[in-house]
């Protein structure tokens, strides 16, 4: 009953340890991403704004004037795009439909193994050793750091 217990509590603190130190992770690569990609821009405005002004130059120079309307509208259509495409790689999980629908079913399909066995022991169907009871406590114990973790957005 004991080593039941400390699993439980075992795999509840290790998850929550693991998901601090994961988010610290992921947010100092989140950061140097940003900082990366701000350097990145900063490169793409200043080129941007070096061939706008050889293109008004080149315009003086041939006594063109080209809409501004739909140079503004251009820009505005590939950031859009840019937009997009950065939105819809950040939502896909992984792309592979099974591999998806595996990791979405698995921690409630063992929970619901380990309910099952452990109530089914206590109705004395049949008995489970130690080990198998320390893996019960510890499935549900995952599952339900990860439910809890969820909703604190973790």
């Amino acid at each position: 009953m004991i080593t039941s217990l400390l699993s439980f509590l075992g795999g509840n603190v290790f998850r929550m340890l693991w998901g601090e130190v994961s988010h610290w992770i992921t947010e100092k690569q989140n950061h140097k991403f940003e900082l990366e990609r701000m350097q990145a821009q900063e490169g793409l405005d200043a080129s941007a704004h070096a061939r706008h002004m050889e293109s008004l130059r080149l315009q003086n120079d041939l006594g063109v004037k080209v809409i501004q309307v739909q140079a503004e509208v251009d820009i505005d259509k590939i950031e859009t795009e840019a937009w997009g495409f950065l939105s819809k790689s950040t939502s896909n999980l992984t792309g592979i439909i099974w591999i998806d629908t595996w990791n979405q079913s698995i921690r409630p399909a063992l929970a619901t193994w380990a309910v099952f066995m452990m109530t089914a022991s206590e109705f004395k169907l049949f008995a489970l050793s130690e080990l198998v009871m320390s893996i019960c406590s510890a499935v549900l114990g995952l599952y339900l750091a990860d439910r809890a973790l969820t909703k604190r957005g973790k």
